[in-house]
Formats: C-alpha cells, sequence, structure tokens
C-alpha cells in the first residue's frame, strides 16, 4: 500500500544524502515531489534516479536558500506549480564543528541563515499551500540538538538544531487549529556523501577509532542510511500519524538511550 498515493511533498537539500533519501521512500509511496538543491547538476542526477523508482512527477528547483530572497522567490514558483501541498520537509542544512573560541561571526551568520531562517521563512511563505490541503510540515534537526559527543565541538550547529527543534514545537501548538501537523526528525550519524569523504580524509587510525566508537555509543552497531530516515518521514507524512504533532523523533540507532 502507498502510503503517500497522489501527495504533494517539497523537499529541500533533496539532491543527495538525507534528502535524496526522503524523496526516493515518498516518490516509492505515491507523492510528486519538488526537490531544491544549489548544484544544478546534482538536482538533476537525483530527478533521473527518482525517475528511475516511479513515474510520479518530479520537479527541480535550483536556489541557495540561506538568501532569503531566493526563499520567497524559490515559495513563489512552487506555489505557481502546486497552489495546494501536503507535506514540507525542511532538510536544507550546514554543520560546523569548531571550537567555541575559534567560530568566527560570519560562519555564526551562515548557520543561523541556512539551518534556522530558511526553515522558518520557507514555511511562512508555503503557508497558503499548506492550508489548502491541512497538510504537514517535517523538519530535519539532529541529536547534537540534545546529546554531546567527546571531541566534537558542536556549540554552533547545537544552537541551531536546538532552535529548530523549539520552533517545531511552538508551531505545532500555533498551528494545531489549522489542521497542520509539525515534528521533526533528530538522525544519528548517517551514511552520506560528506560522511564517507570525512571518514576518508582520515588518517587509518582515526578512522578506526571512528569505527570502535560506532560499535560501542549506537546500540544497533551502525551509523543509518538515508532510508532510515525515509522511512520515518514517510510515517510522518502520511494519514498513520494523523494524531502525531510537536514530536521529536529520534531516528539514530539507540545513541541517545545513553
Amino acid at each position: 500500500m502507498h502510503q503517500l498515493q497522489n501527495k504533494r511533498a517539497v523537499i529541500t537539500g533533496g539532491s543527495d544524502g538525507i534528502g535524496l533519501g526522503i524523496a526516493k521512500a515518498f516518490v516509492e509511496n505515491g507523492a510528486d515531489v519538488v526537490i531544491i538543491a544549489r548544484s544544478e547538476k546534482k538536482l538533476q542526477d537525483a530527478r533521473s534516479q527518482l525517475l528511475a523508482i516511479s513515474e510520479r512527477e518530479v520537479h527541480c528547483i535550483s536556489a541557495d536558500l540561506s538568501d532569503a530572497s531566493a526563499v520567497s522567490e524559490t515559495a513563489r514558483q512552487i506555489i505557481e506549480l502546486w497552489p495546494a501541498i501536503d507535506s514540507l520537509v525542511n532538510n536544507a542544512g550546514t554543520a560546523l564543528f569548531s571550537p567555541f573560541e575559534k567560530v568566527t561571526n560570519d560562519e555564526l551568520d551562515a548557520l543561523i541563515a541556512l539551518n534556522i531562517k530558511a526553515p522558518y521563512l520557507f514555511t511562512q511563505c508555503l503557508m497558503p499551500a499548506l492550508e489548502e490541503r491541512r497538510g504537514n510540515i517535517i523538519n530535519i534537526s539532529s541529536y547534537f540538538s540534545h546529546r554531546m559527543i567527546p571531541g566534537r565541538t558542536s556549540t554552533v550547529y547545537s544552537l541551531t538544531k536546538g532552535a529548530l527543534d523549539s520552533f517545531t514545537k511552538a508551531l505545532a501548538s500555533e498551528l494545531g487549529s489549522k489542521g497542520i501537523r509539525v515534528n521533526a526528525i533528530a538522525p544519528g550519524t548517517v551514511d552520506t556523501q560528506l560522511v564517507r569523504t570525512t571518514l576518508e580524509n582520515m588518517p587509518a587510525d582515526a578512522a578506526k577509532q571512528f569505527q570502535t566508537m560506532i560499535e560501542t555509543i549506537y546500540p544497533l552497531g551502525r551509523i543509518g542510511k538515508p532510508e532510515d530516515i525515509g522511512g520515518a518521514a514517510v510515517y510522518l507524512a502520511s494519514d498513520l500519524a494523523k494524531w502525531v504533532t510537536g514530536a521529536i523523533f529520534n531516528i539514530d540507532g539507540g545513541l541517545t538511550t545513553n
């Protein structure tokens, strides 16, 4: 059974990693999607992958959502295409793991712009389309909003993801009367190209230590895959979750149990 048959979903950061994993799960479950990312090439590669899975509609928009003017223009294009949408997945984001005293003003501004302002403003702009179908919003947070890892200096990243969690709960409270649900997924480490590149650039002993750490701190003994997050997102976007709002789902292989 396709849980999202004939639904329409907008996914930011949808050209690779977690965003693409969610897009694949959505089209597999019958949804039409708009994926948004900066790279036109990566978008077209992602579109080809999605069309190989399903014949659902797949639209691409190239935009840098850290720019507020691009947020409003992208939303305008979406509403022109689809005056009503069922799901908005705010996945686009960036990370920085730098010691507190070394974080610059520009770095702080960059993370706030993409990780906080973009989902806030983009959701605002798409509210008319979400209201048309009493839609739902899924924000992609991180375990770093509430769980720190020794050696990973995450103040600025944790700040932005903590803000996203608070935004999720506050917006869920505010929009409940409109029938719009708002939830978040807080993934653990997921096997994306960025993570693989990081591992490849590590010295051999550091990479081995990382693998040992994964086997130690993750009860399930492995990091996640994009499809692990995709499955959770399908649930939250579907009618199976019609009484779920304001929740932060830890999809992390048990990491936050310890």
